[in-house]
């Protein structure tokens, strides 16, 4: 692990690997640990630069306020760790709505956009999830939501197969700095890229975990429908993080996609 200053302000990140450079973005629930298991098998084609968001790990917060502030500070970061234009972007969750942002405010400065598990915006309904985890963080601390928040990220069937990775999930997430979370929530609530999503140019992958219920297969659809060209495809077996459940199927689907928009665009 490493930092790099962007703004003044510390950004932890890793590199793993040499070959065409991709850059992870990790989701609201998870810091930049999330990728171990997808690391090793990307870095084989791959200069893989992973990185925190404010407030997560060892970068420092930020007072960002909305997923577009989020992108700008994506960008900055690019260019601080001299990362080229055809960099290749992935994001999951919450990185995925920032990865859109990119896409949409900086599409020149990046490559294929890959994103998994994200949506064009938020039904009212599943907006409010949101602001009240945003209350109970800023009134308690993190420690408040963790338990309701980690367990809506997994399946039932895998939480009870696989509990040490809950754990390792909840014990990551625990040090984030909680008025950074309470920002994320907030945004995330009023986050709407219905009309700027035709926007995007970049070769776009969008992909969803068949059994997610934070973000549905049915809102990933509409964000693959809006992006001129994009492909869409379901992780089967996995919830809103494929990179624990299914870190295999991802990674394929992510070579497959990198390999033939090559051989289109060559």
């Amino acid at each position: 692990m490493a930092t790099i200053r962007v703004n003044g302000v510390a950004v932890e990140y890793r590199q793993d690997g040499e070959g065409s450079d991709l850059l992870l973005l990790h989701s609201l629930l998870t810091e930049m640990s999330v990728f171990d298991r997808v690391v090793p098998l990307l870095a084989r084609k791959h200069c893989v630069t992973r990185v925190n968001l404010p407030g997560f790990g060892a970068s420092a917060p930020v007072a960002l306020n909305t997923v577009a502030e989020y992108a700008d500070h994506a960008a900055r970061a690019l260019d601080a760790l001299s990362l080229p234009p055809s960099v290749d972007v992935f994001g999951n969750g919450f990185g995925a709505f920032v990865a859109l942002e990119l896409a949409i405010r900086h599409g020149a400065r990046v490559g294929r956009l890959m994103v998994a598990d994200t949506a064009p915006g938020f039904p009212e309904a599943a907006k409010a999830p949101f602001r009240r985890m945003a209350e109970k963080v800023c009134a308690s601390g993190l420690d408040a939501v963790l338990d309701t928040a980690i367990g809506r990220m997994f399946p039932a069937v895998f939480q009870v197969a696989h509990p040490e990775v809950v754990m390792a999930r909840k014990a990551a997430l625990a040090p984030a700095d909680a008025a950074c979370f309470a920002r994320a929530c907030l945004a995330l609530a009023a986050l709407d890229l219905r009309p700027r999503l035709a926007n995007i140019g970049n070769p776009t992958l969008v992909m969803c975990g068949a059994l997610d219920q934070t973000t549905p297969p049915a809102l990933a659809r509409e964000v693959a429908s809006a992006i001129p060209g994009a492909v869409y495809s379901d992780i089967e077996g996995s919830g809103h993080c494929p990179m624990l459940e299914q870190p295999e199927a991802l990674v394929s689907k992510m070579e497959s996609f990198i390999s033939e928009s090559r051989v289109r665009h060559a």
